[in-house]
């Protein structure tokens, strides 16, 4: 359970909070309501999300019920640190999108007293940790792992799994794309989709021979 710190006024440093899960798990959100209630307390809070992220919108970070608040694109992470300058709170969604850039710069906002909150996705849709999420997660003082319901069994779901063909490792999408899924449903989806895979190969390949014989 996530408890939120205390101010210490003599204490200097801030820490990282990140919040993780799959597709559809609400991490989004949880991040947009932890920085609205910051706006509320009139601290000085800044939004970043990767520039490759225009699926709502170019500029808004929108969460998939609709709830939306304001935020800076950025290429990099690189250009957060001057973005952010006299911050009290910096929010960044989508995190595992950045490059690996983004580990530091949280550390280095942390350590000059910012409250840095980050949510994005902790595995990709192969069920591998995605980026610098891992790292992200290994160096913050809290993180909050959230779940989506399972479409197929009803239960907790950790895995983003992608009804689509692409292989790209980044595929920006929604529910055509994506379904959230359990370990057990995660699991037979994969190999009926490795199934899948060698049919076609197999086909491919009779084919290719019959074209072949054909010549």
């Amino acid at each position: 359970m996530f408890l939120e710190n205390t101010v210490n006024h003599k204490e200097q440093f801030g820490w990282i909070e990140v919040i993780c899960g799959s597709m559809f798990s609400g991490k989004t959100e949880e991040l947009i309501r932890r920085l609205k209630r910051a706006k509320f307390a009139r601290q000085k809070v800044e939004i970043f999300k990767p520039a490759v992220d225009t699926r709502y919108d170019d500029e808004m970070v929108i969460s998939h019920d609709a709830n939306e608040i304001r935020s800076t694109p950025v290429p990099a992470a690189a250009n957060i640190p001057i973005l952010a300058d006299g911050c009290d709170v910096v929010g960044i969604d989508e995190a595992q999108f950045f490059d690996d850039e983004i580990v530091r710069v949280c550390n280095d906002l942390a350590n000059k007293g910012v409250r840095v909150i980050v949510a994005g996705l902790d595995m990709d849709f192969k069920g591998n940790p995605f980026g610098p999420m891992p790292y992200l997660m290994a160096t913050a003082e809290y993180v909050t792992k959230v779940h989506a319901i399972c479409t197929k069994t009803g239960n907790l779901a950790q895995y983003s799994f992608r009804k689509s063909a692409s292989d790209d490792l980044v595929l920006l999408g929604e529910v055509e794309e994506y379904e959230p899924l359990s370990r057990a449903a995660y699991y037979k989806s994969m190999l009926r989709e490795k199934v899948r895979q060698i049919k076609v190969k197999d086909a491919e390949e009779i084919s290719s021979k019959e074209k072949q014989s054909d010549v």
